[in-house]
């Protein structure tokens, strides 16, 4: 004879499955020299442009060259500990290299996949291709038993609205947007930065450097109502003084988006009417 009993479900704790949103380092070299350099004159400067942000280095970009190379963890971390990162996860190595990083304390994530769209990226061109590169990635959570019973789905985080910023930025000045679009109401002077993860919008001259989609948001463009920038960046391609900017949007209302093309993600500018 079967019988049955009641379960009696604890009060204190309840298991649950997750989505753990990270940020991601493609790492290209082993070269922790050659990183430690690239990083300083990335985000040097920006000591605030991760939050202690959890981590998962992407060793693939390696493979199947880089397979055989040892890479010291512990450096590495410590070194990624610098920018307020936090490593906790590995995937793509080869197996010399993944239990090294598990012998690290990183956890190993093979089925983790990257997601476009939110990461911030360190600025690249197309003639360029760094040692490293930050994405952002969702790490499935490990699916954890636990006993039948009423769930409440999870409330979706709140929507920031945009960051409004109504005052003329000087040289030196730097406005972040995080999480959101940024707006600017006053000029934005030559040496002044504005950077947001979504779209940027200048109602007034544009002439120091603006980076949208900094967390890698190809979706992302600026709008600028009279466009004479030193920099232009979206999801980390950029144009630099260097190059003018065309004759028919030159110093006139400008939308500028990303477009990928058979030759590499481009920067494309549309005049506006």
């Amino acid at each position: 004879m079967t019988a049955a009993t009641l379960a009696t479900l604890p009060t204190s704790f309840e298991i649950k499955s997750a989505n753990l949103p990270l940020v991601a380092l493609l790492l290209k070299s082993t070269d922790l020299d050659v990183l430690m350099r690239e990083l300083a004159q990335r985000f040097g400067d920006e000591p605030d442009f991760f939050d202690q942000d959890a981590l998962l280095i992407d060793l693939s970009p390696l493979q199947p060259d880089g397979a055989a190379a040892a890479l010291d963890f512990p450096a590495l971390i410590t070194l990624l500990g610098r920018y307020q990162l936090v490593p906790v996860a590995i995937k793509g190595g080869s197996p010399p290299q993944m239990m090294a990083a598990l012998q690290a304390g990183l956890l190993p994530v093979p089925d983790a996949h990257l997601v476009s769209g939110q990461p911030k990226a360190a600025p690249r061109s197309s003639a360029a291709q760094p040692p490293h590169e930050v994405q952002r990635v969702e790490a499935p959570a490990r699916q954890a038993a636990a006993p039948a019973a009423e769930s409440t789905p999870a409330s979706p985080p709140p929507s920031l609205g945009a960051l409004v910023i109504d005052k003329p930025l000087r040289s030196g000045q730097q406005v972040y947007a995080r999480g959101r679009d940024l707006v600017v109401l006053a000029m934005v002077n030559a040496g002044a930065e504005v950077i947001a993860d979504g779209h940027i919008h200048v109602y007034a001259p544009l002439r120091g450097k603006a980076m949208a989609g900094a967390r890698g948001n190809t979706d992302a463009r600026i709008f600028a109502l009279e466009l004479n920038a030193e920099l232009l960046s979206i999801a980390g391609v950029y144009r630099t003084s260097e190059h003018p900017l065309p004759a028919h949007v030159q110093g006139k209302p400008t939308q500028v988006r990303l477009v990928a093309t058979a030759e590499g993600d481009k920067l494309v500018f549309d005049a506006m009417n």
